[in-house]
């Protein structure tokens, strides 16, 4: 498994009347995590597409355990249990970083496309070599 965290601190205007994050707001965090755990490999969205890869969002899930609040900072724990093959799931824990109490989990899974006929593709083995030069730099194992 590979692992990255993120942190963010919920701003006023993420949160409902009743003082929480407003629900829809949890896939935002979890792109930043993402993107942030993207940009670990060594890669961002803007370089897989300028080489012809899109990553469109096929399926998301979300549990909430418990509410985060106004001014909290998040601790958003990005997990990649195994290697990609024409899509790639995410997993994700959110914690409120001053009580490690956890507040939520997810998942996402991306799908790859080719950025000019939009048909699915294999992620590019090139995508795949740096996930397990990271793997083998961090000692750990990822699933084919």
């Amino acid at each position: 498994m590979y692992l990255t965290v993120a942190k963010i601190r919920v701003r006023y205007a993420e949160t409902d009347q009743m003082g929480f994050v407003y629900y829809g707001n949890y896939a935002s965090y979890f792109e930043v995590a993402r993107t942030e755990m993207m940009r670990g490999l060594g890669v961002s969205y803007k370089d897989m597409e300028a080489k012809g890869c899109m990553m469109p969002m096929v399926e998301m899930s979300i549990r909430y355990l418990k509410p985060a609040r106004y001014d909290d900072v998040l601790r958003i724990v990005t997990m990649l249990h195994k290697l990609p093959n024409t899509r790639m799931t995410f997993q994700y824990e959110i914690y409120n970083d001053d009580t490690n109490q956890l507040l939520n989990v997810g998942e996402t899974t991306l799908a790859f496309i080719n950025s000019i006929t939009y048909k699915p593709m294999r992620a590019p083995q090139w995508f795949i070599e740096l996930i397990k030069n990271k793997a083998d730099e961090l000692q750990v194992t990822l699933e084919k």
